[in-house]
Protein backbone atom coordinates (compact mmCIF):
# COMPACT_ATOMS: atom_id res chain seq x y z
CA UNK A 1 0.00 0.00 0.00
CA UNK A 2 1.59 3.09 -1.05
CA UNK A 3 2.60 5.62 1.94
CA UNK A 4 0.15 8.76 2.14
CA UNK A 5 1.67 11.75 0.96
CA UNK A 6 2.35 14.13 3.87
CA UNK A 7 0.15 17.23 3.24
CA UNK A 8 -2.61 14.47 3.13
CA UNK A 9 -2.14 13.72 6.56
CA UNK A 10 -2.37 17.64 7.58
CA UNK A 11 -6.01 17.68 7.05
CA UNK A 12 -6.38 18.37 10.47
CA UNK A 13 -4.64 21.36 10.67
CA UNK A 14 -5.71 23.91 7.93
CA UNK A 15 -9.53 23.14 9.39
CA UNK A 16 -8.33 24.55 12.63
CA UNK A 17 -5.85 27.26 11.32
CA UNK A 18 -8.84 28.20 8.59
CA UNK A 19 -11.31 28.60 11.89
CA UNK A 20 -9.31 30.24 13.95
CA UNK A 21 -7.99 33.31 10.98
CA UNK A 22 -11.67 33.23 9.44
CA UNK A 23 -13.13 33.78 13.08
CA UNK A 24 -10.09 36.67 13.82
CA UNK A 25 -11.38 38.76 10.35
CA UNK A 26 -15.15 37.95 10.90
CA UNK A 27 -14.02 41.03 14.20
CA UNK A 28 -12.95 43.37 11.54
CA UNK A 29 -15.45 46.26 10.52
CA UNK A 30 -15.09 48.58 8.59
CA UNK A 31 -18.69 51.88 9.08
CA UNK A 32 -20.33 49.07 10.19
CA UNK A 33 -19.93 46.10 7.80
CA UNK A 34 -18.49 43.14 8.43
CA UNK A 35 -18.63 39.39 6.44
CA UNK A 36 -19.62 36.44 8.83
CA UNK A 37 -16.99 34.48 10.62
CA UNK A 38 -18.83 31.49 7.80
CA UNK A 39 -17.47 33.37 4.80
CA UNK A 40 -14.20 34.19 6.33
CA UNK A 41 -13.61 30.41 7.44
CA UNK A 42 -14.57 29.61 3.60
CA UNK A 43 -12.36 31.83 1.92
CA UNK A 44 -9.21 31.30 4.20
CA UNK A 45 -9.71 27.09 3.97
CA UNK A 46 -9.89 27.66 -0.31
CA UNK A 47 -6.71 29.79 -0.09
CA UNK A 48 -5.18 26.99 2.43
CA UNK A 49 -6.39 24.88 -0.25
CA UNK A 50 -4.35 26.32 -2.79
CA UNK A 51 -0.91 24.63 -0.72
CA UNK A 52 -2.11 21.17 -1.70
CA UNK A 53 -4.19 18.14 -1.43
CA UNK A 54 -5.85 17.99 1.77
CA UNK A 55 -7.54 14.99 2.63
CA UNK A 56 -10.52 15.15 4.62
CA UNK A 57 -12.94 11.98 5.86
CA UNK A 58 -16.11 12.24 5.11
CA UNK A 59 -17.23 11.44 8.46
CA UNK A 60 -15.64 14.25 9.73
CA UNK A 61 -18.03 16.57 7.61
CA UNK A 62 -21.05 14.82 8.04
CA UNK A 63 -20.22 14.89 12.30
CA UNK A 64 -19.75 18.72 12.23
CA UNK A 65 -22.73 19.53 10.38
CA UNK A 66 -25.13 17.12 12.06
CA UNK A 67 -23.85 18.44 15.81
CA UNK A 68 -24.78 22.51 14.15
CA UNK A 69 -28.25 21.70 12.77
CA UNK A 70 -28.95 19.51 15.85
CA UNK A 71 -28.07 22.57 17.98
CA UNK A 72 -30.00 24.83 16.27
CA UNK A 73 -32.69 22.63 16.39
CA UNK A 74 -32.33 21.92 19.87
CA UNK A 75 -32.05 25.98 20.36
CA UNK A 76 -35.47 26.63 18.96
CA UNK A 77 -37.25 24.03 19.47
CA UNK A 78 -39.43 25.05 22.17
CA UNK A 79 -40.01 28.08 20.70
CA UNK A 80 -41.00 26.11 17.80
CA UNK A 81 -43.59 24.05 18.78
CA UNK A 82 -45.01 27.13 21.35
CA UNK A 83 -45.84 29.11 18.36
CA UNK A 84 -47.29 26.43 16.19
CA UNK A 85 -51.49 27.57 16.17
CA UNK A 86 -53.65 29.27 14.05
CA UNK A 87 -52.22 32.83 14.53
CA UNK A 88 -48.72 31.87 13.05
CA UNK A 89 -50.57 30.93 9.36
CA UNK A 90 -49.14 34.06 8.02
CA UNK A 91 -46.03 33.96 9.38
CA UNK A 92 -45.94 30.37 7.62
CA UNK A 93 -47.48 31.43 4.12
CA UNK A 94 -45.15 34.25 4.00
CA UNK A 95 -42.33 31.10 5.07
CA UNK A 96 -43.56 29.45 2.35
CA UNK A 97 -43.20 32.03 -0.63
CA UNK A 98 -40.17 32.74 -0.22
CA UNK A 99 -38.95 29.42 0.33
CA UNK A 100 -40.85 28.47 -3.28
CA UNK A 101 -40.17 31.40 -5.05
CA UNK A 102 -36.46 31.21 -3.82
CA UNK A 103 -36.56 27.71 -4.97
CA UNK A 104 -38.13 28.03 -8.24
CA UNK A 105 -35.29 30.61 -9.35
CA UNK A 106 -32.39 29.21 -8.38
CA UNK A 107 -33.45 25.90 -10.08
CA UNK A 108 -34.17 28.17 -13.25
CA UNK A 109 -30.85 29.45 -13.71
CA UNK A 110 -28.87 26.30 -12.37
CA UNK A 111 -30.78 23.79 -15.26
CA UNK A 112 -29.99 26.94 -17.58
CA UNK A 113 -26.21 27.69 -16.57
CA UNK A 114 -25.64 24.62 -14.94
CA UNK A 115 -24.55 26.09 -11.53
CA UNK A 116 -24.03 24.19 -8.63
CA UNK A 117 -26.06 24.33 -4.96
CA UNK A 118 -23.78 27.06 -3.60
CA UNK A 119 -25.25 29.57 -5.23
CA UNK A 120 -28.45 28.99 -3.71
CA UNK A 121 -26.65 28.84 0.25
CA UNK A 122 -24.97 32.05 -0.57
CA UNK A 123 -28.40 34.25 -2.18
CA UNK A 124 -30.37 33.31 0.39
CA UNK A 125 -27.27 33.57 2.87
CA UNK A 126 -28.52 29.82 4.30
CA UNK A 127 -25.12 28.16 5.09
CA UNK A 128 -27.51 24.84 6.19
CA UNK A 129 -27.81 24.48 2.62
CA UNK A 130 -24.66 23.85 2.17
CA UNK A 131 -24.02 20.60 4.23
CA UNK A 132 -27.61 19.47 2.60
CA UNK A 133 -26.35 20.01 -0.98
CA UNK A 134 -22.86 17.56 0.11
CA UNK A 135 -25.05 15.30 1.91
CA UNK A 136 -27.04 15.26 -1.47
CA UNK A 137 -24.03 14.69 -3.63
CA UNK A 138 -22.13 11.77 -1.28
CA UNK A 139 -25.12 9.74 -1.87
CA UNK A 140 -25.37 9.74 -5.62
CA UNK A 141 -22.55 7.33 -6.01
CA UNK A 142 -20.24 9.83 -7.88
CA UNK A 143 -17.14 9.20 -8.85
CA UNK A 144 -14.29 10.96 -6.44
CA UNK A 145 -13.43 13.35 -9.07
CA UNK A 146 -16.72 14.47 -10.36
CA UNK A 147 -17.71 14.28 -6.32
CA UNK A 148 -14.70 17.06 -5.89
CA UNK A 149 -15.50 19.27 -8.47
CA UNK A 150 -18.82 19.66 -7.35
CA UNK A 151 -18.12 20.09 -4.24
CA UNK A 152 -15.86 23.10 -5.46
CA UNK A 153 -18.72 24.68 -7.41
CA UNK A 154 -20.51 24.75 -4.01
CA UNK A 155 -17.77 26.43 -2.39
CA UNK A 156 -17.52 28.96 -5.03
CA UNK A 157 -20.87 30.05 -5.43
CA UNK A 158 -21.43 30.07 -1.91
CA UNK A 159 -18.33 32.56 -1.89
CA UNK A 160 -19.34 34.59 -4.26
CA UNK A 161 -23.07 35.05 -4.06
CA UNK A 162 -23.23 35.27 -0.09
CA UNK A 163 -21.11 38.52 -0.60
CA UNK A 164 -24.24 39.77 -3.13
CA UNK A 165 -26.80 38.49 -1.05
CA UNK A 166 -25.57 39.74 2.33
CA UNK A 167 -25.15 43.59 0.92
CA UNK A 168 -28.04 43.39 -1.12
CA UNK A 169 -30.45 42.74 2.18
CA UNK A 170 -28.89 45.03 3.66
CA UNK A 171 -29.81 47.78 0.74
CA UNK A 172 -33.49 46.52 0.73
CA UNK A 173 -34.74 46.63 4.16
CA UNK A 174 -33.52 50.05 5.55
CA UNK A 175 -33.64 51.80 2.22
CA UNK A 176 -35.56 49.99 -0.64
CA UNK A 177 -38.82 48.03 1.06
CA UNK A 178 -39.47 50.98 3.61
CA UNK A 179 -40.07 53.67 0.59
CA UNK A 180 -41.83 51.05 -1.16
CA UNK A 181 -44.23 50.10 1.31
CA UNK A 182 -44.25 54.00 2.43
CA UNK A 183 -42.86 53.71 5.66
CA UNK A 184 -41.00 55.51 7.54
CA UNK A 185 -38.53 53.21 9.64
CA UNK A 186 -37.34 56.11 12.02
CA UNK A 187 -41.42 56.68 12.98
CA UNK A 188 -41.63 53.27 13.00
CA UNK A 189 -39.39 52.61 15.46
CA UNK A 190 -40.12 55.20 18.19
CA UNK A 191 -43.92 54.04 18.06
CA UNK A 192 -42.29 50.44 18.75
CA UNK A 193 -40.22 51.85 21.65
CA UNK A 194 -42.90 53.58 22.82
CA UNK A 195 -45.53 50.60 23.20
CA UNK A 196 -42.74 48.36 24.80
CA UNK A 197 -42.30 51.13 27.05
CA UNK A 198 -45.81 51.23 28.12
CA UNK A 199 -47.76 54.44 28.99
CA UNK A 200 -50.08 52.85 32.25
CA UNK A 201 -48.72 53.35 35.89
CA UNK A 202 -46.53 50.35 36.67
CA UNK A 203 -48.00 48.02 39.71
CA UNK A 204 -46.03 47.51 42.86
CA UNK A 205 -45.29 43.80 41.80
CA UNK A 206 -43.99 44.40 38.45
CA UNK A 207 -40.65 43.20 36.95
CA UNK A 208 -39.74 46.23 34.68
CA UNK A 209 -36.48 47.42 35.79
CA UNK A 210 -33.60 46.13 34.09
CA UNK A 211 -31.36 48.39 36.87
CA UNK A 212 -31.70 48.84 40.27
CA UNK A 213 -29.66 49.30 43.60
CA UNK A 214 -29.35 48.43 47.41
CA UNK A 215 -29.07 51.12 50.44
CA UNK A 216 -29.37 50.55 53.76
CA UNK A 217 -30.98 53.18 56.31
CA UNK A 218 -31.97 54.02 60.03
CA UNK A 219 -35.96 53.94 60.55
CA UNK A 220 -36.79 57.49 62.65
CA UNK A 221 -39.90 58.92 60.27
CA UNK A 222 -41.08 55.53 59.16
CA UNK A 223 -41.24 54.45 62.84
CA UNK A 224 -44.86 52.95 63.39
CA UNK A 225 -45.69 52.41 59.92
CA UNK A 226 -45.99 48.48 57.85
CA UNK A 227 -43.73 47.63 55.29
CA UNK A 228 -46.55 47.60 52.90
CA UNK A 229 -47.39 51.21 53.86
CA UNK A 230 -43.86 52.97 53.76
CA UNK A 231 -43.27 50.80 49.90
CA UNK A 232 -46.61 52.42 48.57
CA UNK A 233 -45.58 55.96 49.99
CA UNK A 234 -42.21 55.74 48.19
CA UNK A 235 -43.57 53.81 45.25
CA UNK A 236 -41.49 53.23 42.13
CA UNK A 237 -40.86 49.45 43.12
CA UNK A 238 -39.29 50.31 46.14
CA UNK A 239 -38.96 46.91 48.22
CA UNK A 240 -37.92 46.41 52.11
CA UNK A 241 -36.05 42.87 51.68
CA UNK A 242 -34.50 42.87 55.39
CA UNK A 243 -35.12 44.12 58.66
CA UNK A 244 -32.77 44.78 61.45
CA UNK A 245 -33.95 44.81 65.26
CA UNK A 246 -31.16 44.86 67.86
CA UNK A 247 -29.05 43.46 65.48
CA UNK A 248 -31.39 40.27 65.04
CA UNK A 249 -33.45 39.28 61.96
CA UNK A 250 -37.22 40.45 61.70
CA UNK A 251 -39.35 38.89 59.17
CA UNK A 252 -40.47 41.31 56.51
CA UNK A 253 -43.72 41.08 55.49
CA UNK A 254 -46.88 43.20 54.10
CA UNK A 255 -47.47 43.52 57.68
CA UNK A 256 -44.40 43.98 59.64
CA UNK A 257 -44.35 46.99 61.83
CA UNK A 258 -41.52 49.06 61.77
CA UNK A 259 -39.95 50.54 65.21
CA UNK A 260 -37.61 53.52 65.85
CA UNK A 261 -34.22 52.26 65.38
CA UNK A 262 -34.62 49.93 62.80
CA UNK A 263 -32.23 49.52 60.02
CA UNK A 264 -33.46 48.33 56.88
CA UNK A 265 -31.87 47.09 53.56
CA UNK A 266 -34.40 48.69 50.57
CA UNK A 267 -34.00 47.55 46.79
CA UNK A 268 -35.56 49.80 44.38
CA UNK A 269 -34.57 51.09 40.49
CA UNK A 270 -31.94 53.92 40.44
CA UNK A 271 -32.73 57.30 41.00
CA UNK A 272 -35.47 57.53 44.64
CA UNK A 273 -32.68 57.96 46.48
CA UNK A 274 -34.04 61.22 48.29
CA UNK A 275 -37.55 60.14 48.22
CA UNK A 276 -36.70 56.83 50.89
CA UNK A 277 -34.11 59.28 53.28
CA UNK A 278 -37.27 61.40 53.44
CA UNK A 279 -39.92 59.27 53.88
CA UNK A 280 -37.74 56.39 56.29
CA UNK A 281 -34.59 58.09 58.08
CA UNK A 282 -31.31 58.62 57.45
CA UNK A 283 -28.89 56.73 55.45
CA UNK A 284 -26.17 54.41 57.19
CA UNK A 285 -23.24 52.75 55.58
CA UNK A 286 -25.21 49.11 55.99
CA UNK A 287 -22.54 46.78 55.80
CA UNK A 288 -23.65 44.42 58.19
CA UNK A 289 -27.13 44.46 57.04
CA UNK A 290 -26.28 44.03 54.04
CA UNK A 291 -24.02 41.03 55.06
CA UNK A 292 -25.40 37.61 54.34
CA UNK A 293 -28.22 38.38 52.71
CA UNK A 294 -29.39 35.56 50.24
CA UNK A 295 -29.29 36.97 47.29
CA UNK A 296 -28.85 36.02 43.78
CA UNK A 297 -28.44 36.98 39.92
CA UNK A 298 -30.60 33.84 37.85
CA UNK A 299 -30.99 33.28 34.54
CA UNK A 300 -34.41 31.63 33.81
CA UNK A 301 -34.86 29.63 31.01
CA UNK A 302 -38.94 30.27 30.11
CA UNK A 303 -40.80 26.92 29.61
CA UNK A 304 -44.15 27.41 31.03
CA UNK A 305 -46.72 27.50 27.53
CA UNK A 306 -49.09 29.63 29.03
CA UNK A 307 -47.10 32.46 29.32
CA UNK A 308 -45.99 32.17 25.67
CA UNK A 309 -46.70 35.72 23.49
CA UNK A 310 -47.93 37.51 26.72
CA UNK A 311 -46.48 40.94 27.86
CA UNK A 312 -45.33 41.64 30.63
CA UNK A 313 -47.48 43.42 32.15
CA UNK A 314 -49.99 40.56 31.43
CA UNK A 315 -47.92 38.46 33.11
CA UNK A 316 -46.83 40.52 36.35
CA UNK A 317 -50.46 40.72 37.17
CA UNK A 318 -51.09 36.84 37.03
CA UNK A 319 -48.06 36.26 39.40
CA UNK A 320 -49.41 39.04 41.85
CA UNK A 321 -47.14 39.01 45.13
CA UNK A 322 -44.95 35.91 43.99
CA UNK A 323 -43.12 38.76 41.45
CA UNK A 324 -42.62 40.95 44.52
CA UNK A 325 -38.79 42.22 45.66
CA UNK A 326 -37.88 40.34 41.95
CA UNK A 327 -36.22 42.46 39.37
CA UNK A 328 -35.84 41.80 35.80
CA UNK A 329 -32.22 43.08 34.88
CA UNK A 330 -32.34 41.31 31.27
CA UNK A 331 -34.26 39.13 28.44
CA UNK A 332 -32.69 37.29 26.04
CA UNK A 333 -34.20 35.65 22.86
CA UNK A 334 -32.00 33.68 20.44
CA UNK A 335 -28.53 35.13 22.53
CA UNK A 336 -29.89 39.07 21.70
CA UNK A 337 -31.10 41.51 24.23
CA UNK A 338 -34.51 42.29 24.15
CA UNK A 339 -35.90 45.88 25.25
CA UNK A 340 -37.91 45.51 28.79
CA UNK A 341 -41.38 47.53 28.85
CA UNK A 342 -44.49 46.45 30.29
CA UNK A 343 -45.70 45.70 26.25
CA UNK A 344 -42.89 43.12 25.95
CA UNK A 345 -44.15 39.93 24.74
CA UNK A 346 -42.56 36.54 26.48
CA UNK A 347 -42.22 33.54 24.82
CA UNK A 348 -41.12 29.75 25.15
CA UNK A 349 -37.04 29.51 24.75
CA UNK A 350 -36.44 33.49 26.37
CA UNK A 351 -33.95 34.01 28.71
CA UNK A 352 -35.06 36.10 31.61
CA UNK A 353 -32.23 37.32 34.34
CA UNK A 354 -33.73 37.95 37.26
CA UNK A 355 -32.22 39.81 40.38
CA UNK A 356 -33.62 39.44 44.15
CA UNK A 357 -33.35 37.43 47.38
CA UNK A 358 -33.20 33.79 47.28
CA UNK A 359 -36.72 33.46 48.64
CA UNK A 360 -37.89 35.86 46.30
CA UNK A 361 -36.46 34.86 42.90
CA UNK A 362 -37.67 30.91 44.16
CA UNK A 363 -41.08 31.87 43.77
CA UNK A 364 -41.03 33.31 40.39
CA UNK A 365 -38.62 30.75 38.91
CA UNK A 366 -40.56 27.67 39.43
CA UNK A 367 -43.78 29.45 37.69
CA UNK A 368 -42.06 30.70 34.88
CA UNK A 369 -39.56 28.23 33.94
CA UNK A 370 -36.17 26.78 35.19
CA UNK A 371 -33.24 28.63 36.44
CA UNK A 372 -29.71 28.02 34.58
CA UNK A 373 -27.47 27.57 36.89
CA UNK A 374 -23.69 28.58 36.12
CA UNK A 375 -22.86 24.63 37.05
CA UNK A 376 -25.27 22.95 34.35
CA UNK A 377 -23.36 20.57 32.96
CA UNK A 378 -24.10 18.78 29.08
CA UNK A 379 -26.01 15.85 29.45
CA UNK A 380 -23.47 13.88 27.18
CA UNK A 381 -26.06 10.99 26.73
CA UNK A 382 -28.51 13.19 25.68
CA UNK A 383 -26.63 14.63 23.30
CA UNK A 384 -25.09 12.23 21.36
CA UNK A 385 -28.61 10.19 21.67
CA UNK A 386 -30.31 13.04 19.70
CA UNK A 387 -28.14 13.21 16.77
CA UNK A 388 -27.92 9.45 16.18
CA UNK A 389 -31.77 8.97 16.11
CA UNK A 390 -32.00 11.94 13.54
CA UNK A 391 -29.37 10.39 11.52
CA UNK A 392 -31.15 7.43 11.53
CA UNK A 393 -34.34 9.41 10.64
CA UNK A 394 -32.58 10.69 7.83
CA UNK A 395 -31.84 6.75 6.06
CA UNK A 396 -35.68 6.84 5.44
CA UNK A 397 -36.65 7.37 2.01
CA UNK A 398 -39.94 7.74 0.32
CA UNK A 399 -40.61 7.35 -3.22
CA UNK A 400 -42.46 9.53 -5.30
CA UNK A 401 -42.91 8.37 -8.56
CA UNK A 402 -39.12 7.79 -9.63
CA UNK A 403 -37.85 10.52 -7.36
CA UNK A 404 -36.50 9.41 -3.29
CA UNK A 405 -37.63 11.81 -0.87
CA UNK A 406 -35.60 11.57 2.47
CA UNK A 407 -34.75 14.04 5.26
CA UNK A 408 -30.70 13.41 4.79
CA UNK A 409 -28.42 13.39 7.49
CA UNK A 410 -28.93 17.12 7.87
CA UNK A 411 -32.68 17.20 8.08
CA UNK A 412 -32.98 14.09 10.52
CA UNK A 413 -30.55 16.07 13.05
CA UNK A 414 -32.65 19.02 12.96
CA UNK A 415 -35.96 17.58 13.12
CA UNK A 416 -34.29 15.54 15.91
CA UNK A 417 -32.81 18.95 17.49
CA UNK A 418 -36.03 20.21 17.56
CA UNK A 419 -37.69 17.30 18.99
CA UNK A 420 -35.23 17.24 21.87
CA UNK A 421 -35.28 21.00 22.61
CA UNK A 422 -38.86 20.49 23.05
CA UNK A 423 -38.36 17.64 25.25
CA UNK A 424 -35.91 19.44 27.03
CA UNK A 425 -38.64 22.50 27.78
CA UNK A 426 -41.39 20.20 28.85
CA UNK A 427 -39.08 18.00 31.56
CA UNK A 428 -35.85 20.04 32.74
CA UNK A 429 -33.97 17.51 34.88
CA UNK A 430 -32.93 15.65 31.51
CA UNK A 431 -31.18 16.78 28.63
CA UNK A 432 -29.13 19.63 30.30
CA UNK A 433 -27.57 21.42 27.67
CA UNK A 434 -25.86 25.06 28.56
CA UNK A 435 -26.46 28.11 25.89
CA UNK A 436 -23.06 28.57 26.21
CA UNK A 437 -22.10 25.05 25.47
CA UNK A 438 -24.67 25.18 22.28
CA UNK A 439 -23.15 28.38 21.18
CA UNK A 440 -19.65 27.02 21.20
CA UNK A 441 -20.80 23.80 19.49
CA UNK A 442 -23.07 25.72 16.87
CA UNK A 443 -19.40 27.94 15.57
CA UNK A 444 -17.28 24.75 15.94
CA UNK A 445 -19.80 22.95 14.32
CA UNK A 446 -20.47 25.49 11.13
CA UNK A 447 -17.10 26.45 11.45
CA UNK A 448 -15.43 23.25 10.78
CA UNK A 449 -17.42 21.70 7.92
CA UNK A 450 -17.27 24.99 5.90
CA UNK A 451 -13.25 25.09 6.31
CA UNK A 452 -13.55 20.87 5.65
CA UNK A 453 -15.45 22.18 2.05
CA UNK A 454 -13.19 24.76 0.88
CA UNK A 455 -10.08 22.63 1.99
CA UNK A 456 -11.45 19.65 0.24
CA UNK A 457 -12.41 22.17 -2.84
CA UNK A 458 -8.47 23.74 -3.05
CA UNK A 459 -7.97 24.85 -6.51
CA UNK A 460 -11.27 23.79 -8.27
CA UNK A 461 -13.30 26.42 -6.34
CA UNK A 462 -10.90 29.35 -7.59
CA UNK A 463 -11.06 27.58 -11.00
CA UNK A 464 -14.73 27.65 -10.60
CA UNK A 465 -14.95 31.36 -9.56
CA UNK A 466 -12.72 32.21 -12.48
CA UNK A 467 -15.14 30.49 -14.60
CA UNK A 468 -18.42 31.81 -13.46
CA UNK A 469 -17.67 34.42 -11.34
CA UNK A 470 -19.73 37.23 -13.86
CA UNK A 471 -22.77 34.45 -13.61
CA UNK A 472 -22.88 33.66 -10.03
CA UNK A 473 -22.76 37.62 -9.18
CA UNK A 474 -25.63 37.87 -11.56
CA UNK A 475 -27.72 34.66 -10.16
CA UNK A 476 -26.89 36.58 -7.05
CA UNK A 477 -28.60 39.69 -7.31
CA UNK A 478 -32.10 37.87 -9.15
CA UNK A 479 -32.19 35.61 -6.67
CA UNK A 480 -32.13 37.58 -3.54
CA UNK A 481 -34.43 40.19 -4.60
CA UNK A 482 -37.44 37.58 -5.74
CA UNK A 483 -37.89 35.84 -2.43
CA UNK A 484 -38.02 38.90 -0.74
CA UNK A 485 -40.02 40.63 -3.62
CA UNK A 486 -42.45 37.63 -3.37
CA UNK A 487 -43.50 38.02 0.14
CA UNK A 488 -43.45 42.21 0.04
CA UNK A 489 -46.12 41.76 -2.61
CA UNK A 490 -48.08 38.97 -0.67
CA UNK A 491 -48.10 40.81 2.53
CA UNK A 492 -49.05 44.25 0.66
CA UNK A 493 -52.44 42.11 -1.14
CA UNK A 494 -53.25 40.41 2.38
CA UNK A 495 -53.16 43.89 4.13
CA UNK A 496 -54.90 46.00 1.38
Amino acid sequence: MDKPRRNERAGDFPVSLAIAIGTLLARLRSRGFAISATVCTLLVAVLLGQLGTFVIPPLLKSILFGLFVFTIGYRAGPEFFASLSLQTLAQVALSLVMAVSGLAVILIFAHSFQLGPGAAAGCLTQTSMMGTAASALEQLGLSPAVLQQEQANIAAGYAVTYVCGYVLVLLLVPLIAPRRMGVNLKQQAAKLEAALAGTEAEAPAQLLYPKFQARAYRVTTAAGQTVAALEAQIGRRVVIERILRCDRDVESDASTRLELGDEILLAWPSGVVVAATSSIGPEIEGEHVMRSVPGEVLEVFVTARHLHGRTLGEIVKELGEAAHGVFLRTLLRRGHEVPIGPLTRIYVGDVMGLVGLTRDSDRVVHRVGRALRANDRTDTAFLAGGPAVGLLLGLASLSLGSIPLTLGGGGGALVAGLVCGWLRSRRPTMGAFPPAAQQSLIDLGLGGFVAAIGLASGPAAVAAIATHGCMLLGTGIVVTLTPSSSARSLRNRCCA
